[in-house]
């Protein structure tokens, strides 16, 4: 009887010994958070250029923000001229190109590829008996030699051509890597200034044809082989399709701050991952 008293005191003790523990054990096993560090950082970054670039610099973006929300990036298009021009003239803190910088443009600027993306020659779905094509036959029907489907084994229909706009990068890339240097697109051709309205032509025309990103093709268009190479992500990483180009970010000088952040984010594993969705991986 007397005993009892003290049994209960043992078991509190106890108690409070282990409750003392499990605290204790709790406060070393907790993690700082890691967003206490990034939530702090705040600004704004802006960028402009390429409409290629656009959709995947959005993306990047919205994950971008989840990890640094004080960070507000703006992105506008405009094209590959309309980036360049505005890196340099400093207007923009990132100019976005989907072409290569020339050696002129090197000097003025530094480039860091993001990405890298295919340029495919598509038409409309409705272009059942064509589905390959050569590069000497994507320069006549360009340069405006082939202007009828029946020479390519289609329809005896003209052929619509619609071309992104001078200065525009995928222009320039589709020039340099598929046509050449002495092959002109031919002035017949529908312009316009952006990817989304050269996919929307041909999507709504049975006998159009034109160049478009991989970054834009879906169901709407049909993306041809080119000699013979299906224009797919995986044909573009391995290296066998043969127009391929690289995604830039451009900046006046070395990236630093937030910008700098921005970048590196883009090109980090969770960046990349973003990328490969759609584009091939710089890594």
């Amino acid at each position: 009887m007397f005993n009892k008293p003290k049994k209960i005191m043992v078991v509190l003790t106890s108690a409070l010994l282990l409750l003392t523990a499990i605290l204790a054990g709790c406060t070393q096993n907790t993690t700082p958070n890691t967003n206490t560090t990034t939530s702090s950082l705040s600004g704004t970054i802006t960028e402009a250029g390429s409409t290629t670039v656009q959709p995947l610099a959005e993306q990047l973006r919205d994950a971008f923000q989840i990890i640094y929300p004080q960070v507000k990036v703006t992105i506008q298009g405009g094209g590959t001229a309309v980036g360049i021009k505005s890196a340099q003239d400093g207007t923009v803190d990132i100019g976005a190109a989907s072409r290569a910088l020339t050696d002129a443009e090197k000097a003025t600027l530094v480039g860091t590829v993001i990405a890298r993306d295919g340029i495919a020659v598509i038409v409309n779905p409705a272009q059942k008996n064509i589905s390959n094509l050569t590069k000497a036959q994507v320069q006549d029907i360009f340069s405006g030699k082939i202007t009828n489907w029946k020479d390519l084994g289609g329809d005896n229909k003209a052929i619509i051509l619609v071309s992104r706009e001078e200065g525009a990068g995928t222009r320039t890339a589709f020039q340099d890597l598929i046509l050449g240097k002495n092959v002109l697109i031919a002035d017949t051709a529908i312009l316009q200034s952006s990817n989304g309205a050269i996919r929307t032509i041909v999507a709504s025309n049975p006998y159009a044809i034109a160049y478009l990103s991989f970054g834009y093709i879906d169901n709407e268009v049909k993306a041809l082989s080119l000699e013979g190479v299906a224009a797919t992500i995986d044909n573009a990483r391995n290296g066998t399709y043969p127009a391929v180009r690289p995604l830039l970010f451009l900046t006046k000088s070395q990236p630093t701050g937030l910008v700098k952040t921005f970048i590196d984010f883009c090109l980090s594993d969770e960046g990349q991952a973003i990328v490969a969705k759609d584009y091939v991986t710089v890594k």
